[in-house]
């Protein structure tokens, strides 16, 4: 007998419809086609366990089994469950005329119960896409896929429920999950906050800049002097995401499998923060399944690299590509995936191999020429692509005991939504242009060319600190969120002048100015 049930491959965050086709007739053999992985064969050691322990057998005869697009390879074990319903109906154990009518995902476990599955929330979209009646998850991945409206999800807890639910024996209700309220809910709930900063007035205006503009920040500073501190925060004082890229983000998270147990959407800009010793491969994404990297996994959110020059230096210049271009795209010998990628980049650095230089409370006792190539770690191409570069120092304990709480996240929030605000009503007209960091050559000309005392301040920063062209575009971008901060339609002198200000670690003679 032949059986037909749906299934779906993910590649990448691209989701195919798989249709498992099911052929029994009489004889030993068991064959299986269709490019399935090690995990997909596996399968049938598990399905013959899960039945068993269940009061059902596996059928003892010539069975052929087909995963079609054939030329699609399929991989990990989420194929157990449309398997195993198929097996059943074909070998006529159960009878489930609406087999058809639903897409199953799940891993079965030997005992028959149902194991999460990466990639629920895409599923869950194609299967609307594919105009199914509904989608049967694992119960961990319910309310994860019920996101999705116009379609019924519903969670089992094992391939006994899925039975009775495909034969009629019990009813289920479908998960609902009120997509809005639980978005909205859950927004403005921080644990960190800026009002705990004390001091560091300067750098926290720098991130506020970068917040409001989208902009790349690196801060310099000896240890201790709260630069983590401060890049854990900002997440609290960046816009709120809205519903197609809270959407979006939790794509990604949901096909690497990184969502927590429960969660429906990710509500709240993600923070990632890789250690020093991460590969190319875990940062960008690839692997022999191709998974999203740390950078797709910061996707509209933050990336904060802590200790840059520790990082692998080949890992560095990886980020230049998608700093640009804002998606990644993993090319191998078989296959080829895009994953998108528009994140901030935050990074944080001691200005010497000792970590004391500049620091007004301990000697550095390093020497120019190994501040210069401490320094020189960091590419000047990957310098460029900051915007924001700002140095940093400990404030004194007698500053501390006596400096008020600081300002509180939400009144930074509200400055940075307003001059984000302006920049969307600015950009409405351009596709993929959101914010100011996101400004091509030609926006930049149009939406932030300085006047004449502008021009020459701008001669006089490039002359002296040898800024390449790439910096001068950096400035105006920041100096136009500046101007957007302040309210001003034109960029002005003194916004450019604050920019200028925020490319004091350029390539050069930093150390040695620094130095003497």
């Amino acid at each position: 007998m032949l059986v037909k049930t749906y299934s779906a491959a993910v590649n990448g965050l691209d989701v195919t419809t798989v249709t498992v086709e099911v052929n029994i007739v009489p004889g030993v053999m068991y064959r299986m086609t269709g490019l399935g992985d090690t995990a997909v064969r596996e399968g049938r050691d598990r399905i013959a366990s899960a039945l068993q322990v269940n009061g059902y057998k596996f059928p003892h005869a010539d069975i052929t089994i087909n995963l079609a697009p054939a030329d699609l390879r399929k991989e990990g074990s989420s194929f157990d469950l449309p398997l195993a319903m198929a097996i059943l109906t074909a070998s006529g154990a159960v009878t489930a005329d609406t087999i058809g009518d639903y897409m199953l995902v799940g891993e079965l476990s030997l005992d028959g119960t149902l194991q999460p599955v990466k990639g629920a929330l895409p599923i869950a979209i194609r299967a609307r896409a594919e105009k199914f009646k509904g989608l049967i998850v694992p119960k961990q991945n319910e309310r994860e896929a019920a996101v999705v409206n116009n379609l019924e999800v519903y969670g089992m807890e094992s391939i006994t429920d899925v039975i009775n639910l495909l034969t009629g024996r019990e009813i289920y209700e479908p998960t609902h999950v009120d997509t809005r309220r639980e978005f909205y809910e859950q927004q403005s709930r921080f644990d960190l906050d800026f009002a705990d900063v004390r001091g560091q007035e300067s750098v926290k205006r720098a991130l506020e800049v970068a917040a409001a503009g989208g902009h790349n920040l690196i801060m310099v500073g000896p240890p201790g002097s709260g630069k983590s501190m401060m890049a854990k925060r900002l997440p609290s004082i960046l816009p709120p995401l809205s519903l197609s890229e809270s959407l979006e983000t939790t794509q990604i998270h949901s096909v690497a499998g990184k969502l927590k147990r429960g969660t429906s959407l990710i509500s709240q800009r993600p923070f990632r923060s890789p250690h020093h010793t991460i590969s190319e491969v875990a940062l960008v994404g690839g692997g022999i399944n191709p998974q999203p990297g740390e950078i797709s996994l910061a996707h509209n959110g933050v990336l904060f690299a802590d200790e840059l020059p520790e990082f692998n230096k080949q890992t560095l210049e990886v980020l230049r590509q998608p700093l640009e271009d804002h998606k990644i795209t993993i090319s191998r010998s078989k296959y080829t995936v895009e994953f998108p990628c528009s994140f901030m980049f935050i990074a944080s650095m001691n200005p010497c191999p000792c970590g004391y230089y500049n620091d007004p409370t301990h000697k550095c006792c390093c020497t120019p020429g190994q501040i210069q190539r401490y320094m020189s770690k960091i590419s000047g191409p990957l310098l460029d692509r900051i915007d924001i570069q700002c140095e940093i120092t400990p404030v004194p304990f007698k500053d501390i005991s006596k400096a008020q709480p600081g300002e509180p996240s939400a009144a930074i929030r509200e400055r940075v939504i307003k001059a984000r605000d302006i920049q969307t009503a600015r950009y409405k007209d351009f596709k993929g242009i959101h914010c100011n960091a996101q400004m091509t050559e030609r926006m930049i000309h149009q939406f932030a060319e300085p006047d004449d005392a502008s021009i020459n301040l701008l001669r006089t920063a490039m002359e002296k600190f040898s800024l390449s062209a790439r910096a001068y575009n950096r400035i105006l971008k920041v100096a136009r969120t500046i101007a957007d901060l302040d309210g001003s339609e034109r960029v002005e002198v003194q916004h450019i002048s604050e920019a200028i200000g925020y490319r004091n670690l350029d390539r050069g003679d930093w150390a040695e100015r620094r130095m003497y």
